[in-house]
């Protein structure tokens, strides 16, 4: 695996490393021992796999607090989408800025997303499927989401988000009274 920096402190595009011959190719999407070299998180609890039937299915912004921050490695699968990060992390110095980047089933690309970052995929092709693990169960009490469109990060999304669930809907825009950002101070 390749691990590209991003302009976002401790996040990761991870592309993968083809071996190819005449049938094929054969590349690994996860090694304990590269991720840990890479200073990155080596323990995962779930996989988790969405498919979204519409383009522009909006799912996110989501992150969990405390204990059950969350680091995620996201790879497309089916079709395409365009998955976007913003650190939350208060201490960080790309605090409040945002990233994304396009993933597709062709281009096997993966993204790294850290502890307090809240996170998103967006639908570029109709039935697309994501695959992604995850590092910590997940806590109802502790989940929490940003806007879409919250002002305060400015994300520029590709397309028009048409679908959203109204959880995500129904959002706030970051307030740290919610938000709690002092329960992600020192996240990676």
């Amino acid at each position: 695996m390749i691990f590209h920096e991003t302009p976002l402190k401790d996040a990761r595009v991870i592309e993968l490393e083809k071996r190819g011959d005449d049938r094929g190719f054969f590349a690994r999407m996860y090694c304990e021992k590269e991720f840990a070299a890479a200073g990155l998180e080596t323990r995962f609890v779930n996989m988790n796999n969405s498919l979204s039937g519409a383009k522009g299915t909006l799912r996110g912004m989501h992150y969990q607090l405390g204990d059950a921050a969350e680091v995620k490695v996201v790879r497309c699968v089916r079709g395409a989408l365009w998955d976007a990060i913003v650190d939350l992390r208060p201490d960080s110095p790309t605090f409040g800025k945002w990233f994304g980047e396009t993933l597709t089933a062709e281009n096997r690309l993966m993204m790294y997303v850290p502890r307090g970052f809240a996170h998103a995929i967006l639908t570029l092709e109709p039935d697309t499927e994501a695959l992604y693990l995850v590092s910590s169960f997940y806590a109802p009490q502790e989940e929490r989401g940003v806007r879409w469109n919250d002002p305060k990060f400015g994300v520029q999304w590709p397309i028009q988000p048409v679908e959203l669930s109204p959880k995500d809907a129904a959002w706030p825009d970051f307030n740290p009274e919610f938000h709690q950002p002092e329960r992600l101070r020192g996240l990676k």
